[in-house]
């Protein structure tokens, strides 16, 4: 029995029996809801790989990896296949996700395409959520106008400059908007969604399924927990990319009147 299998049987017989959300009953009916996770050249894979084992693993969504044309992206050495297009994706989406990156992000953040695409499935979601660096899109379309809201350590503060409330915690939520902090959060903020859209018990049990129980060798996950040293060597590795990402947040701050 695969992990996929196994969480249908629990949604079947009991595990997962409080899915009593609307658009859930109808799914029966007319087809499952929709969580559609953005994808683009130059994103962190595993920005997006962990969630996406999140929510497969819930076995009550259809999931669409969505780019301009469907193929392999290029994302940080990997490529991650889009297995549909933006025009594809219906209109309303349980869930928006959006994952982050480095300089393929700061690209995404100006890219009219994308944001148009973000902000019109947005409008209608249930959710709209990020991970990383992924908040800065969302906020470059105007959507984390005063939301709290978080992103990796390095550019967490920026998102003030684009109306967003920048708030140190792994997952934050505020109304319908779920933002996760940097890469790894992903799958915190993945099976945060998987208790809102369905039941904690579910969750519980995708997490199980998943093993995800972290144990790191080391206590430095966060600028307040590593050296100092370690924190300093992280800031100057990533002080080119932030470069690019300030003056990208500039113009769409101009852009957006803010």
């Amino acid at each position: 029995m695969d992990r996929r299998t196994l969480l249908q049987l629990a949604v079947a017989t009991g595990v997962g029996a409080a899915l009593t959300d609307a658009k859930l009953a109808a799914a029966a009916t007319n087809g499952r809801p929709v969580i559609a996770m953005l994808a683009y050249p130059g994103m962190f894979a595993l920005d997006l790989v962990a969630p996406f084992a999140v929510f497969s693993s819930m076995a009550t969504h259809d999931i669409q990896i969505l780019w301009k044309q469907k193929g392999v992206i290029p994302s940080s050495g990997i490529g991650i296949e889009a297995n549909a297009t933006f025009a594809e994706c219906p209109e309303n989406v349980d869930v928006i996700f959006v994952p982050g990156g480095g300089t393929g992000t700061v690209a995404a953040m100006e890219d009219p395409e994308i944001l148009a695409f973000v902000a019109s499935r947005a409008a209608k979601a249930r959710f709209v959520t990020s991970v990383c660096t992924g908040s800065l899109i969302l906020a470059s379309a105007g959507l984390l106008k005063g939301k709290q809201a978080t992103s990796h350590w390095v550019v967490r503060d920026r998102l003030a400059a684009l109306g967003a409330i920048p708030t140190n915690r792994r997952v934050v939520i505020d109304g319908n908007v779920i933002t996760g902090a940097g890469v790894t959060a992903g799958s915190d903020l993945a099976l945060t969604i998987a208790s809102v859209l369905s039941n904690e018990k579910l969750a519980k049990a995708v997490q199980l399924s998943i093993e995800y129980d972290p144990d790191p060798p080391f206590d430095a996950g966060s600028p307040e927990k590593a050296p100092p040293d370690v924190t300093k060597f992280v800031e100057s590795y990533y002080g080119g990319v932030t470069g690019a990402f300030d003056q990208a947040i500039a113009r769409r701050k101009k852009a957006l009147a803010l």
